[in-house]
């Protein structure tokens, strides 16, 4: 089976300008955000199917072209479903030594952090609640949220989440549902920037919805502390439409294949606090370009790169 997995990320040969390779130059770091799809390494009453080998062998495959130093992780299964992983990517030369996994009401999947950086403080949300209709609802997969050394000098925050799905609930409206939790995470934000205005923050994630949703708004929020979007593409597209002063580039952006409704839409986000956005790179941040991502999972993963050495 070893061997099987390894093939299939060596089959991957892509041209470089597709993929999303290191820059060659030092003091240079990459966060990521992926959805990965049910990843289980055990069976659930809800979820009954676990992650095949090729499927498995697809995610690592994807991870290995984003090639980060940090990737923020949805739909991860438990902590032995992320050790797997984790072990699996050592194998093949990626070393994660430090990681994260947060338990929201949903005991299936989880929102999970692998970091080749240490990891230096660790905030775990996993008991927000809020009211809706008269009723009381737990944030369903909590909130990851840690601290990052990446050298003497530079530490930044990571905050992941996976708001709540697209899929309709007896108990509340979804959307509804998804803005509320979108409302707690906002206050953290609020809350780490009102203490510390120049905190480097980095908001990813899973928001499963689109840029103008409520929830998405509410996230980026407004005034002084704004997030900025680092709107990863494909790295094709980017030149601006022929013969139009006002259209940007058509670049490709989309994240998740929706099947219900035959859609491809972008709702996989890594969004950067004003200090943080003095250190990103936008020729560095992308959508890898994959054969078979679908094997894989329904989202596609994207990656930001930053510099140390700010502006």
């Amino acid at each position: 089976m070893a061997k099987f997995a390894l093939a299939c990320v060596r089959l991957v040969v892509l041209p470089l300008f597709l993929l999303c390779p290191r820059p060659a130059f030092a003091g240079v770091f990459r966060v990521a955000t992926y959805n990965v799809e049910n990843y289980l390494d055990q069976p659930t009453d809800s979820r009954p199917q676990v992650k095949s080998a090729e499927a498995r062998a697809q995610v690592r495959a994807s991870i290995h072209a984003l090639n980060p130093d940090v990737i923020a992780l949805e739909e991860m299964g438990g902590v032995g479903a992320l050790m797997e992983l984790r072990a699996s990517l050592k194998a093949e030369g990626m070393d994660f030594p430090d990681w994260e996994l947060a338990s929201g009401a949903d005991t299936n999947v989880h929102v999970a952090v692998l970091s080749r950086l240490p990891i230096v403080a660790r905030r775990p949300h996993t008991n927000d609640v809020y009211l809706l209709d008269g009723h009381s609802f737990r944030v369903r997969r909590g909130f990851v949220e840690v601290d990052i050394q990446v050298d003497t000098n530079f530490t930044f925050t990571l905050l992941a989440a996976h708001l709540k799905s697209r899929l309709p609930v007896p108990e509340a409206d979804e959307a509804e549902q998804r803005a509320r939790e979108a409302q707690i995470l906002r206050r953290i934000v609020e809350q780490r920037l009102a203490r510390q205005p120049q905190a480097r923050l980095v908001v990813l994630g899973d928001f499963n919805d689109l840029k103008d949703s409520d929830a998405v708004r509410e996230i980026v929020g407004r005034g002084r502390f704004k997030l900025m979007d680092t709107r990863p593409a494909e790295r094709n597209g980017r030149e601006p439409a022929a013969g139009s002063s006002r259209a940007g580039p058509r670049s490709v952006t989309w994240t998740y294949y929706y099947d219900r409704e035959d859609r491809y839409d972008r709702v996989d986000y890594i969004f950067l606090s004003p200090a943080m956005a003095g250190y990103w790179l936008p020729d560095e941040t992308c959508i890898p370009v994959m054969p078979n991502w679908g094997v894989a999972s329904d989202h596609r993963p994207i990656v930001a790169a930053f510099k140390t050495g700010g502006e």
